[in-house]
């Protein structure tokens, strides 16, 4: 008996492709420079009070830092970008975009109905046709530090059977 390929041995749960949007280093040393910034604020009130502060600060900032860290998930039958999830079948054209495309896209380019959850650390972004008729959302840009892996494993076929190769 043939052993099954990759792509149908899959199950509609089974991550493709996962992605976090965390914040790059410069992010942080802000972070903790501002945290720092607490000590100066508070420190004609008591020394104690200044490092309190920045600690506190920095444990704030730290926690909404990595709260509102969106994920990008595909698996076989469905998208998730941050909190918006939609069914694979409604995905149509993926492109990706990096330079001054991507700051186009994000700029000018940007129609105002698109969904967009993108960074400003990072530049690539992966623009998403949404195909839904009942969604008046025209597309979905997203940030992504592996544009190309996020487009292929977009245009790769959900249907079970087919043998992995994608759809344009």
């Amino acid at each position: 008996m043939p052993s099954p390929s990759p792509q149908s041995a899959l199950s509609p749960s089974t991550v493709i492709y996962k992605e976090k949007l965390w914040p790059n280093f410069w992010s942080w040393v802000i972070v903790v420079g501002l945290s720092a910034a607490s000590i100066f604020i508070f420190l004609p009130i008591s020394e104690f009070a200044g490092y309190l502060a920045f600690f506190v600060v920095l444990a704030i900032m730290v926690v909404a830092l990595v709260t509102s860290t969106p994920t990008i998930a595909v698996t076989a039958d469905s998208l998730q970008v941050g909190r918006a999830h939609i069914e694979r079948r409604f995905v149509g054209q993926v492109a990706t975009y990096t330079g001054e495309a991507a700051t186009e896209q994000r700029g000018v380019r940007l129609n105002g109905l698109a969904f967009l959850c993108f960074r400003g650390w990072i530049n690539p972004v992966v623009k998403i046709e949404i195909t839904d008729p009942d969604d008046k959302t025209p597309y979905w840009l997203t940030s992504s530090r592996n544009p190309e892996h996020l487009a292929a494993a977009l245009r790769q076929s959900a249907d079970p059977g087919a043998t992995g190769q994608g759809r344009s």
